[in-house]
Formats: structure tokens, sequence, C-alpha cells
């Protein structure tokens, strides 16, 4: 385990960093921020020359790959980070040099347990794509078919670790202090980092989800998802199908290639809809460069490495809340907040209710240019302050990739309400999956497993009180305060840590 000192050195030079590009500012003005924390911010941009806008991305650019990454996650949690942070940060491009060839040909090879002229007739030395964790060659199969093979960046699963390791002991002291830090969970959003991470540094999960998803996008025809080579897959390598189509980002080739906006600016908002709220398996990160419009019309995304899953009852209330907000039916969403326990039941749910009506009312009937993603959202996220709505990091995920979707699709049609192109899949769905039909298949589903758990439950009963002669059950143990020795001088140990760090950090800078 990695000692606490290393956490705070790491952590001090990592604040300087953030200090320099101006991306603690936010921190020291934040009147919800600990005193201590606002105090700490400012020692550590003493004698840097900042910048007039804080430069989010770019400090964590400079950070490194790990911190590439964070800055990916942190951008889905404005409620954590600032509306401002969270719009810088979607930016991060993983825009770095790419490692040489002759590492990432040993990577191959040790991977797939074969040379390099053995699986590929033709292999670009040159990366297309280098990007934090991995970067990505063109190349052709032995049997002539063109793919684009995926290579994770040598070393990179140790640096990860490191930094992982250290944003997990920095939430949980974060979290210590209580107040707004603890009904924010930072804990919890490490951990769900946590998971992203190791799904991006295992290849064969990213493939694994990318077949999910073409399983699941069968009945949208529209939507494609770029076949895997498993034959050329392992853990550190990832091959599949080349897309040859025009990024969505170049708005300018799109147009010229005559592709319909309107249609593919639908078509997109539907293929999110029917992964989300349909399949609850989502593509989470729908960006313009992650999106490639093809010759035919259809719509191809790359890069699973970040997915999201709901379940059904997560789905239902989601698909609800959808329904409500588009009818204006705020009263049935606040129900829902509350049934769900979204929202502590010692609220007024007509005072929520009213205040979800201040959000949905100004947005109701106009189309999406005219719409403040930002305003919606800081309105939203004041009412989950206010109610004491503890994050829900699955839903505020699916929240991020609405609000990216519809901006790539806003792009391909100003003129798309991305309210009036929902409303018909949400009411369908919710009227297949709440009708009659849908409520007696479940009943009956339920009962059959309650049946069928029945021979189970008389074992557990029979073990618990065993027939008259056999061997009474052991006595019920007293419970015993455990005094944890020690802890105190630990937690002194820290403080003193932080205090030699703070002085540090005076003496570096003056």
């Amino acid at each position: 385990m990695t000692p606490s000192f290393v956490h705070i050195w790491r952590l001090f030079r990592w604040g300087r960093t953030l200090a320099r590009h101006g991306a603690l500012r936010g921190i020291e003005r934040d009147p919800l921020a600990p005193p201590q924390v606002r105090r700490l911010s400012r020692i550590l941009r003493i004698g840097a020359r900042l910048p007039a806008q804080p430069a989010y991305a770019d400090a964590f650019e400079a950070l490194g790959p790990a911190a590439i990454k964070l800055g990916q996650a942190l951008a889905t949690r404005p409620d954590l980070v600032g509306e401002q942070a969270a719009a810088e940060l979607s930016r991060l491009q993983d825009a770095l040099p790419p490692a040489p060839f002759p590492l990432i040909r040993a990577a191959i090879e040790q991977g797939l347990g074969k040379p390099i002229e053995e699986l590929f007739a033709a292999f670009e030395e040159e990366p297309v794509g280098a990007a934090s964790i991995a970067q990505v060659h063109r190349a052709v199969t032995t049997d002539g078919r063109t793919v684009a093979v995926k290579v994770l960046r040598p070393g990179i699963e140790e640096e990860m670790a490191r930094a992982i390791e250290t944003y997990e002991w920095a939430a949980a002291h974060a979290e210590l202090i209580g107040g707004e830090f603890a009904r924010l969970r930072p804990r919890l959003v490490i951990a769900t980092f946590r998971q992203w991470t190791a799904r991006e540094l295992d290849l064969r999960r990213e493939a694994a989800s990318a077949s999910e998803l073409a399983e699941n996008m069968a009945a949208v025809p529209g939507f494609v998802v770029p076949a895997i080579d498993w034959s050329r897959t392992a853990r550190r390598v990832l091959t599949m199908e080349w897309i040859d189509g025009i990024k969505m980002a170049d708005r300018t080739a799109i147009a010229a290639a005559g592709h319909d906006g309107k249609a593919l600016g639908a078509l997109l908002v539907q293929a999110f809809l029917r992964q989300a709220i349909a399949d609850g398996f989502f593509h989470a990160d729908l960006h313009h460069g992650n999106l490639f419009a093809l010759p035919d019309g259809r719509i191809a995304a790359i890069d699973f490495g970040i997915m999201g899953r709901i379940d059904r009852r997560a789905r239902v209330w989601l698909a609800e809340i959808l329904h409500g907000l588009i009818t204006g039916n705020y009263k049935r969403v606040a129900e829902i907040h509350f049934e769900a326990g979204y929202v502590p039941p010692h609220h007024n749910i007509g005072e929520f209710t009213t205040a979800l009506r201040a959000v949905g009312e100004p947005i109701r009937g106009l189309p999406a240019k005219d719409i403040s993603i930002g305003q919606m959202l800081d309105g939203l996220f004041t009412i989950t302050r206010d109610f004491d709505m503890q994050t829900q990091p699955h839903l505020l995920l699916l929240q991020k990739t609405m609000v990216m979707v519809e901006g790539v699709a806003t792009g391909l049609d100003p003129d798309l309400n991305m309210w009036e192109t929902s409303g018909p899949f949400v009411k369908e769905w919710i009227r297949s999956e709440l009708g009659p039909e849908a409520w007696l298949a479940d009943r009956i589903v339920g009962d059959l497993r309650t049946l069928a758990g029945l021979p189970d439950l008389v074992r557990r009963i029979e073990a618990q009180f065993p027939a008259p002669g056999g061997a009474p059950p052991p006595p019920p143990l007293p419970e015993v305060q455990v005094i944890r020795i020690g802890s105190g001088w630990r937690y002194a140990a820290v403080a003193a840590l932080a205090a030699v760090a703070g002085a540090a950090a005076m003496l570096l800078v003056g």
C-alpha cells in the first residue's frame, strides 16, 4: 500500500499544475467549498501567472494520461466541478505524441503470440490517432480486409494504477469533510472512474461491449457498429473493421457529400434512445470524433471504452421522467423522484414539483437552437442541492451523453427539437412496458420465480430451525466494542504531513 506522504506529494504537484492553469479558481470562489480547501487553493497558486480564463483541459493534459481520463469523467459531473469546468473538460482530445513503433510492434506480437507479418499483409507504422491510453493503426489482414488496430500504450496500466490509488485516497479524505462533499460522493465518482478505466485497459472488454451493442442495434439498420476480428484481439490489442466515412465534426464535408443532415440527426437521436431506454446499454462517448456518416446515409460509431448500463426499473423511471417533462406533467415527475428515493422523504413533494416546473417550462416547445443546455443543467443541479438529492452516477452519465448527442444532432439539423424527436419513441416504449399486457407478463414471471424459490426457502428454514434432537444452533455472540489502537495517531500523522506539504508549497514558490 502506498504511504500517505506519497499521495500528499502527488496531490501537491498536481494541485500546483492545476493552479498555474487557473483550474482552482472556481474552488476559491465557491461559497460551498470548505474554508480549508479554499485556503489550500490560494496557497497552491502563490507566485503563478494565472491565465485570464481557467484552462481546465490544458491543465489535465499537462498532468498526463490518467488525468486526461479523469477529466473526461469529470466532464460528466457539472454538479461536482461546475458547468464552466465541465464544458471546458469536454473538449479533451487525448492528443498525445505516439509511442515509438518498435514498442507497438512488440506489444502486438506479445499480445497475439505471432509475428506481425503472419497476422497482417500490410501495417502502417504511423498511427491514425494517438490517445492517452492507446493508439490506432490502419492495417490489412492476410485475407485482404482493411482493419483498425488499437494498441495500449506501453506502461499505461502501471501509470493509471498509481494515479487512481491517489484519487481514491483524496476522495476518501474529501468525503470525511462532510457537507457538500459527502452529498456529491466523490468516492463513488472515483469508483465509477476505476470501472471505466478497467474496461479501457482490457481491450477484450471493449470488444465485447462493441459486440453486445451490435446485437442490440440489429433492429436499427441505420446505426453501424464495426465488426470485431476476435482472432486478432487480445487484452492489449483490439482489431476491428475499418470504417470509411466522414467524421460528424466535418460538417462541410458532410454537406458536400450530399447527406441529409435532418435525417442523420433524427437517426442518431432515435438510435441513442433505443440504446438507453429500450436496451439499457448505451455508448456513453458519442461525440463528433466517434461518429461517422457513411456514404449510404447510415451512421457508424467507434470507441466503445465508455459504456453506460441502466437496469429496467431505472429505465422505466427515466422514461416516465422524460415523458413528464415533454408533456409538462411535473407532478408525476416529482412523484417518480420520491418513489425512486432520489429525494429524501422529509421534503415537500409540492415544492419539488414547483422547482421542476421552473426548469421545464422555459424550454418546452422551443427549438433546440434556442435552448440553453447550460442553464437547464444549472437549474437541475440547483434542485439537487436544495432537495438533498444524492448524485446518481449512471443517470449523470446518461444525461451527459444525451447532451452530447443533442449537440451532434443539432449540428446536423439546427432546427431539431430534442423533445419532439424523443417524444414518440418514449411514449411507445412506456405503452409497451407499462401497459396492461406488460403488467400481466411481469406478474406471471414474478410469481413463477417465487414458486421456483420455495424449495430453497424451505431448506434454509430447516437449517435455521432444525428438528428436535438435532444439534442446537450456536449461541449468539455478544457485541464487542472494537478499539483500533493507533487510528488517531495515523490521522494526526496525515494532518502533519499535509501541513508539511503546505509549508513546502510556500517555500517552493517564495
